[in-house]
């Protein structure tokens, strides 16, 4: 039995594969929340709607938080000043970050004192040199390890005496490879992007830290002292991945990169444990998804939502077809229709181009809280 997993007691052992339910608030159900920031917390310089809510009152609940973010450019310090600027509380101490996870990766390969060249900026610094090693100014200075972060600094010059080190052997350490980075504006390029001009000039696949691996919340679990995590994102590719690797329940918010969209299509490895529109979902029960039959019909059913998937496309039951480009449905639709998806995908080799997938909008049943 996995300690930290709370079973859906379900007797069906397919819904406890999917969605899961709880029937308490998720905040007093888990010990820790593992945040996502950009994208869950905040966009860049935008609010988001309900963060400051749903965190603030999880910590009420007695959750306790950690903010795991593959952003690597800020301090701690600089992220608690981050969250205070979009109403959230935290401590310096409550933040893991991609930066602190390079560097401990870094441990892994080189002795401690060893001379690091940084492409990336203060955050990454400050991370590095906490663990003791000793960040160089140039590749002249011999660097036994490259190690690269986003940062708004980070440019040609930067980016080439990088390459110089790895040339001349150095091991090029990556903090995460997000090709993106959600800002107030839509996406701009992330690490990942930059990462990959690096290793496209050297030859050499880099290693790499932050999500979707499953060290950086394993190590952030770690020194949180949680029993009962939960990881919070917005992007399935990365969060979600990562949680799943980690054998950590997931709970997705729609107020970043993954749409209601794409977590219908999602691979069994992306999928979360738990859906909502916001942070609010820490503080709501979820129902619990359950496969129903009716007049011999196979349903999957979450509070009073009926849904199916079949080769005729989504219906509703009582709703009809889902046969246009987009919808509004209930939460709890959502809910069932990702049940509803993922069951057909399974059963189809995880093929789901012959569907009508809409995009939808999600309310977010303020009944339910």
């Amino acid at each position: 039995m996995t300690p930290h997993h709370l079973r859906s007691g379900s007797s069906d052992n397919r819904a406890a594969a999917f969605l899961r339910g709880s029937e308490r608030p998720l905040a007093a159900a888990y010990d820790v929340a593992l945040l996502d920031l950009d994208g869950v917390c905040f966009a860049g310089d935008a609010r988001v709607p309900h963060a400051a809510e749903g965190a603030n009152g999880a910590r009420e609940l007695g959750m306790h938080l950690v903010f795991v973010t593959n952003n690597a450019s800020r301090a701690p310090q600089a992220v608690v000043d981050k969250l205070a600027d979009n109403d959230i509380d935290a401590s310096p101490g409550e933040v893991f970050s991609a930066a602190m996870d390079a560097a401990a990766l870094l441990h892994e390969h080189l002795p401690d004192g060893a001379p690091v060249f940084v492409i990336g900026g203060d955050g990454l610094r400050q991370a590095l040199t906490d663990e003791g090693f000793a960040v160089v100014a140039s590749a002249e200075d011999a660097p036994a390890a490259v190690v690269q972060g986003w940062d708004p600094a980070v440019d040609w010059a930067m980016m080439s005496e990088g390459l110089y080190a790895i040339a001349n052997g150095a091991l090029h350490v990556a903090t995460n490879l997000d090709a993106t980075l959600p800002t107030e504006r839509g996406f701009a390029l992330g690490n990942g992007s930059l990462v990959a001009a690096v290793a496209n000039a050297s030859g050499r696949k880099p290693l790499a830290g932050g999500k979707p691996f499953p060290g950086i919340y394993q190590r952030a679990l770690r020194r949180a002292g949680g029993a009962r995590p939960l990881a919070i994102g917005d992007r399935l590719n990365t969060d979600h991945v990562g949680a799943r690797a980690a054998d950590i329940p997931g709970l997705h918010v729609l107020t970043g990169v993954s749409t209601a969209r794409d977590v219908l299509l999602a691979t069994p490895e992306e999928r979360p444990t738990f859906l909502h529109t916001d942070l609010r979902g820490l503080l709501q029960p979820h129902p619990e998804p359950r496969r129903t039959t009716s007049d011999g019909d196979s349903w999957w059913q979450v509070g009073d939502e009926r849904w199916r998937v079949t080769a005729a496309g989504a219906e509703g039951q009582g709703v009809g077809f889902l046969d246009t480009a987009s919808a509004a449905v209930s939460l709890d639709a959502y809910r069932a229709l990702a049940c509803a998806f993922w069951d057909y995908a399974d059963a189809h080799g995880g093929r789901t181009d012959d569907l009508n997938v809409p995009e939808l909008h999600v309310g977010s049943q303020e009944n339910n809280a």
